[in-house]
């Protein structure tokens, strides 16, 4: 791993391991704190994205801890008997929903490389009583499973957090029984940056840190090639949510201000929560 990629991998450990411990002593959190995501540290991407039934019976940390910018339990379509993968699974809520979507037949685990959230999410399955989950750590680059053995991959905005895609998705397709379904919430750039900006990694995760802390959103062409380069197929791109300018917190981040109001308004119409699908070939 480059010494970018591994700072940025650290910084990402660091801040979770933060907002984990914050859970653990009863504190509401945000992905983002103060810095990108509104001056109350109200997490306004994560807003909404869980209705109060599916909360029913899910302990209360697990709901703090809930730092996505999707549901994709309720988009994967999960059946019951079915083995889910929940890539950086934080406190444990999407693996606490989908264990009870593929029932006492099925089974879902969670993996995050995180030991705050690895301890959280472990607590909040005791205190759920739930039998069918288990939480690994390890990194969504490097999954410490074996080979097909997974039928449905899903992951809440952590993707977008990784220093390097590529491997994450070889190691998706890798794990994902054939036929198996790539089913993730994710933060992508839908065309592109504008042309009169300079596209840079940089600048990337500075105009994405608002939506997802350090962040380095694909373009929706990105992340089809991507998909595409490690063997899935029949490739979905759902817009769940675009953002506008009223999701920057006040005052506007510098970025913002330096770039004026209509192209912040320009560039952060293209950041949108998206539901991203893919299938391994069953042959």
């Amino acid at each position: 791993m480059s010494t970018e990629n591994q700072t940025i991998t650290d910084a990402v450990r660091a801040r979770y391991g933060s907002i984990a411990a914050d859970v653990l002593q009863g504190k509401a959190s945000s992905c983002c704190g103060d810095n990108c995501c509104g001056d109350t540290g109200d997490n306004t991407i994560s807003v909404g994205l869980y209705d109060t039934a599916e909360l029913d019976g899910v302990p209360l940390k697990a709901a703090l801890a809930s730092l996505g910018c999707g549901n994709p339990t309720a988009l994967a379509e999960l059946h019951p008997g079915e083995v889910v993968l929940d890539l950086g699974s934080g406190g444990g809520i999407d693996v606490l929903l989908s264990a009870r979507r593929v029932g006492p037949t099925g089974f879902a685990y969670g993996l995050d490389m995180t030991d705050e959230m690895l301890d959280l999410a472990r607590r909040n399955v005791a205190e759920s009583g739930v039998a069918n989950v288990e939480f690994l750590k390890g990194d969504i680059a490097a999954i410490p499973l074996p080979d097909n053995s997974v039928d449905v991959i899903i992951s809440n905005c952590v993707i977008n957090l990784a220093a390097d895609k590529a491997p994450v998705l070889r190691e998706a397709f890798r794990v994902l029984k054939p036929g198996g379904r790539f089913a993730v919430s994710d933060i992508v750039i839908h065309g592109g940056l504008p042309a009169d900006l300079v596209d840079s990694a940089e600048l990337r995760r500075d105009l994405s840190s608002w939506a997802g802390c350090i962040a380095g959103a694909l373009t929706d062409a990105e992340y089809r090639a991507g998909l595409v380069a490690v063997g899935f197929a029949n490739i979905d791109l759902e817009v769940t949510r675009r953002y506008t300018t009223n999701d920057l917190p006040q005052p506007l981040p510098a970025w913002a201000t330096r770039l004026g109001d209509d192209l912040a308004a320009q560039i952060v119409g293209r950041f949108a929560s998206t539901f991203v699908r893919a299938t391994k070939p069953a042959v």
